[in-house]
């Protein structure tokens, strides 16, 4: 038994044999703070050999402890001669002993913290004082709090190691105990990946990124007015869960008609609410406003706004603004606004005949659209063109033409192509959809057979590769997740083909399905080429799209790389104005380069969510003879 001595702290030094050398800063602050709350006192004994000078050590194991020690006596915590217990070994074998010590430690088992924290909250402790008590930070400490909310049953899974850490923490989002183990029995061996547990546990929930709570001001907002929220604290890309969709669509509502009561101040003959865009509204006859000029001493003041706007843009750009700059920005932006309403005015006619949409567009801003004759009342407006686009309600004035996002051939295929990976994968994990999109396709074979391209799966069964389509293959979410499904599926099925049919003849029914999703998901084809015959199966991958509930900034970001650097400047601008508004559109402009104007959109719009047309799940509100939403009419593609 190696006997232990006592050894004053100034006369410890580190030894140079030593196999660690470097610590963090963080994590010797951390380690002194636990050491003073535990009334500086070491859990672990020095390891020390003699050193080179009489009377003085150094340290073989204990490294970082030596420095919480030092560290508390420049503070003034300990005296410079504080006592340390040691033990001492032999100076021939210091390599070895450090090396035991820093690769044989095992760290603490993740329940084992759980539990040693549980037992210091119910104590009284907060999640501060435990995290110093441990040498650790308040979120492993709330991280490891949150275990209390799932299953014994599956915390014994994750004991026996039939379940990984990451399983174990994506149940943190429920407390329904009985729920859990449910979800767990439920999902397939090979599906219980974190996406797929946390989707089953959170179906009847709002997410934080769902435009409606967007729209309302965030889970801030829903919490304040009453809501209730459940937060995932594993989940770094989402902010919570509303609990309450009823109480969330109630909240739309009432701001929806908060917006359309100034509306209907205007003195349309009608204003109606949705949170979707009206289904064909872009195909109803319109009036559009007639241009006026303005007075000279509005004009003196919108030119006015514009120079301001134009400064604090720059400063802001530069970097050099004040904490209130973008503030001011946005109260110039309405002025500017409200001057330019005054440049065109609706005629009588055509608010006594038309009236107007509040509603949320495709990433949940409100949208109002004005000007719109519903069908049984388009026999009052003969100054309109038979096709139904409608003309302005003033003599002889068109609707001003708008500059469109253009998307060459190349970068459309290279853009479904991500969508096809991203409905393949989503597809592979919904056995449900997957057997009824398997049908569909299968039924117009052989019941409809003049329509057998009206299904984004090409049954027959025909796999394209994806690779060759898109830019940057290793880039692709969807893909990478889908090799790896795949390369899961190729340990179970068996080796030889000739056994497959028996097989499958022994496995359960949900398994069987699995692999019908697995096998269909291969067929999936939205890829949309530069010549192609399968214009209505791309268009049907939208239905598989919503059904599958995609959610495409899971799988695409819109960067510099992977959008803007393949697009012109006029795409760039209007990408970037439809992402992040005029203000930032302006910064793109005065770019001198497209290089530059590449930069400054990757800077703004990374991160934001905003997705390219041909990248895009449409939504289901569309006409019945298929036309695209009316988003899509805003920036027509220029393939079509």
């Amino acid at each position: 038994m190696t006997e232990i001595i006592i050894i004053a702290l100034n006369k410890l030094d580190a030894d140079p044999k030593n196999v660690r050398k470097t610590y963090s800063a963080e994590g010797v602050e951390a380690l002194a703070a636990n050491i003073r709350e535990d009334g500086y006192r070491l859990l672990q004994n020095l390891v020390v050999r003699k050193g080179d000078k009489k009377g003085r050590y150094f340290v073989t194991a204990g490294g970082r402890r030596l420095a919480a020690l030092n560290l508390l006596a420049e503070a003034g915590a300990i005296a410079k001669d504080f006592p340390v217990e040691c033990k001492e070994r032999e100076g021939e074998i210091a390599t070895e002993i450090s090396l035991a010590e820093n690769i044989l430690r095992e760290d603490m088992h993740p329940l084992d913290q759980y539990e040693a924290f549980d037992a210091l909250a119910k104590q009284g402790k907060d999640v501060a004082d435990i995290a110093v008590r441990f040498g650790t930070t308040e979120t492993v400490v709330r991280k490891r709090l949150a275990l209390a909310r799932v299953s014994p049953v599956l915390l014994q899974l994750y004991r026996d190691e039939d379940m990984s850490f990451a399983q174990l923490s994506a149940f943190t989002i429920s407390d329904d105990h009985e729920r859990q183990v449910t979800v767990w029995n439920a999902l397939p061996s090979w599906n219980r990946d974190v996406l797929s547990i946390r989707r089953a546990l959170t179906e009847e929930m709002i997410a934080a990124t769902d435009k409606r709570v967007q729209f309302i001001g965030g889970l801030a907002a829903y919490e304040q007015a009453g809501g209730a929220v459940k937060r995932d604290l594993f989940d770094d890309r989402n902010a919570g869960y509303a609990t309450d969709p009823a109480f969330v669509e109630k909240l739309v509502a009432e701001k929806l008609e908060a917006a359309a009561a100034s509306v209907r101040a205007e003195g349309w003959e009608w204003v109606e609410c949705s949170a979707t865009a009206p289904a064909g509204y872009h195909s109803m006859k319109r009036h559009y406003p007639e241009a006026i000029a303005l007075s000279e001493e509005d004009r003196a003041a919108l030119d006015a706004a514009q120079t301001e706007y134009d400064e604090l843009a720059e400063l802001i750009e530069n970097g050099v603004s004040g904490d209130e700059a973008e503030t001011k920005l946005a109260e110039v932006e309405k002025r500017i606004d409200a001057l330019n309403a005054r440049t065109e005015v609706y005629s009588p006619e055509a608010l006594e005949q038309a009236g107007a949409f509040v509603f949320l567009d495709y990433y949940g801003r409100l949208t109002i659209e004005r000007g719109f004759v519903k069908p049984n009342e388009s026999a009052e407006t003969e100054d309109e063109d038979d096709d139904g686009e409608g003309q302005p309600s003033g003599k002889g004035t068109e609707a001003p033409k708008v500059r469109s996002i253009n998307h060459s051939a190349a970068l459309i295929e290279d853009l479904t192509a991500h969508k096809t990976a991203a409905l393949r994968i989503e597809l592979a994990n919904n056995p449900e959809v997957a057997l009824v999109a398997v049908v569909h396709a299968m039924l117009l074979r052989v019941t409809y057979p003049y329509n057998t391209e009206q299904s984004a799966l090409q049954l027959s069964l025909t796999h394209e590769r994806l690779e060759p389509s898109i830019k940057d293959a290793e880039s692709c979410k969807g893909l990478a997740a889908f090799h790896e499904l795949a390369d899961n599926y190729g340990h179970h099925l068996p080796g030889n083909p000739a056994d497959l049919f028996d097989w499958l003849l022994e496995q359960p029914q949900d398994s069987v399905l699995a692999l019908l999703a697995f096998g269909a998901a291969h067929a999936v084809n939205a890829v949309e080429k530069k010549f192609t015959d399968r214009k209505k199966g791309i268009e049907q991958a939208n239905q598989l799209g919503n059904a599958l509930k995609v959610h495409m900034p899971d799988w695409f970001e819109t960067t510099g790389d992977s959008y803007f650097k393949h697009v012109n400047r006029t795409t760039i601008e209007l990408a970037v104005a439809e992402a992040k508004g005029g203000d930032a559109e302006l910064s793109v402009r005065a770019a001198t380069k497209k290089s530059e104007a590449v930069t400054i959109a990757d800077r703004l719009v990374t991160g934001s969510g905003w997705l390219p047309a041909p990248v895009r799940i449409s939504s289901p509100e569309q006409t019945d003879d298929g036309k695209s939403t009316a988003e899509d009419e805003q920036f027509p593609q220029a393939a079509e």
